[in-house]
């Protein structure tokens, strides 16, 4: 009896020393773990979506200076035939021959008052016994290219004058040769002067006369084309009574042409 007693004493005691052997060796793996530091959480504000930055508008675009019409102008009511290029186009291959503008004319201002002077104005020309037509047809409102609206002059160099009946300012003027064909005339000389035989105060407006074969001097404008348009001269308001104009043949053949010419224009004070 004795000897079973102290038997269960020792097992019960190397039990116990294995138990605890266990526990230790078990909190000394614990401590041999490295503490891990946690990271420090940021504030509540810094987590919040930061607004984000509003994109910058482009410069905005200084608006474009619209010059007002000078005072007292305004622009010229300008009555325009209708359009009649018939058949096949004429080579109209010139020297110094301006380019085709390619929309309509920009109007022309003139001062208040201004209005077509030449309308049923007496007129005359180097050739009195035209080949078509009479010389008062060049200023008798009739612009169309049909047959029957136009003179026809003899050729080579021809002039014709219009008299205005009284000294005005003139602001422009206005010719159609011929515009039921693309032609070209030559020698295209407008002066105006105070006296019918262009003696006294002649001063030039317009010469496309490249070598002064007319004899009004050299010319620095440009020949053009013939539209139903018609060629508009700016006379820069010009005191004058007379107005003349030069042609020397055109691109089809040798002959000169007037369908009308109109003079804008004020009585001059």
């Amino acid at each position: 009896m004795i000897r079973y007693g102290f038997n269960s004493s020792v097992k019960i005691c190397v039990l116990v020393v294995f138990v605890v052997s266990l526990c230790f060796v078990g909190s000394c793996k614990k401590s041999e773990e490295p503490v891990r530091e946690e990271t420090p959480k940021a504030p509540a504000e810094t987590l919040k979506e930061q607004p984000k930055e509003a994109p910058k508008e482009a410069p905005k675009e200084a608006p474009k200076e619209v010059k007002a019409p000078a005072e007292g102008l305004v622009a010229i009511d300008l009555e325009l035939p209708k359009p009649m290029f018939v058949g096949t186009p004429q080579d109209t291959r010139v020297e110094n021959l301006e380019k085709p503008l390619g929309k309509p004319r920009p109007p022309f201002p003139a001062p208040v008052g201004t209005t077509n002077v030449a309308l049923n104005k007496p007129v005359s020309s180097s050739d009195e016994e035209p080949i078509i037509g009479e010389i008062e047809m060049i200023t008798d409102g009739d612009k169309e290219a049909a047959d029957g609206s136009y003179v026809e002059l003899g050729p080579f160099q021809q002039d014709i004058t219009i008299d205005l009946e009284a000294a005005h300012n003139i602001y422009a003027v206005l010719i159609w040769h011929y515009h039921k064909q693309a032609r070209v005339y030559y020698d295209v000389v407008a002066q105006v002067a105070d006296d019918p035989d262009f003696i006294t105060n002649v001063r030039t407006i317009f010469n496309n006369d490249i070598d002064n074969s007319a004899g009004q001097g050299v010319g620095k404008n440009m020949h053009y084309t013939e539209t139903n348009e018609g060629k508009l001269i700016d006379a820069k308001g010009a005191k004058a009574r007379y107005v003349r104009l030069y042609s020397k043949g055109n691109t089809s053949n040798d002959l000169n042409h007037y369908i009308e010419v109109e003079v804008y224009g004020k009585p001059a004070e």
